[in-house]
């Protein structure tokens, strides 16, 4: 049986995931506004792959009988400066959805439930990945600056995305 303040925490982090994928449609929808077809595409994936960070921790949070509390999700930004702009921002949001993980980790020490420590690792490789994503498409934007063919090379890149 889950702790109250696991509970709660939980349900926060359902609605933490469910802000990321609502950030990510945004941009995703920015992207295709500005004919970034492959920009678009790569947002769009990362949408759905925080639809399904929420509903894991959704879905964990059932089958320890616990009841599931659902938020109001704020409203995310709609436009950046630039795509560059947009993965700073990203990597930015990635990087404060690594501290919420880290704290319930921390939690699940301080409160010895071992197994929602165990059920959180999968999320602390899963930030790993994420932040280094951000920072090489970062990179690869800065080394390009203001060259089109090269932002054009990385949209094509993008849009390889699974």
């Amino acid at each position: 049986m889950l702790n109250e303040k696991m509970i709660e925490a939980l349900n926060k982090q359902i609605n933490e995931e469910f802000y990321s994928a609502y950030l990510y449609l945004s941009m995703s929808a920015y992207f295709d506004s500005i004919n970034l077809k492959g920009f678009a595409h790569w947002m769009m994936v990362q949408y759905k792959e925080e639809v399904e960070h929420g509903m894991k921790i959704y879905r964990y949070l059932q089958s320890q009988g616990a009841e599931v509390k659902l938020f109001a999700i704020k409203e995310p930004p709609q436009k950046w400066n630039s795509p560059l702009h947009a993965f700073e921002e990203t990597l930015k949001h990635e990087q404060h959805i690594t501290e919420c993980i880290n704290k319930l980790v921390d939690l699940a020490e301080e409160l010895k439930d071992r197994a929602t420590f165990n059920f959180l690792q999968w999320y602390i490789d899963e930030q790993v990945e994420e932040e280094e994503n951000d920072r090489e498409i970062i990179e690869k934007l800065k080394l390009v600056g203001d060259n089109t063919n090269g932002l054009f090379m990385i949209d094509r890149i993008l849009a390889q995305r699974q």
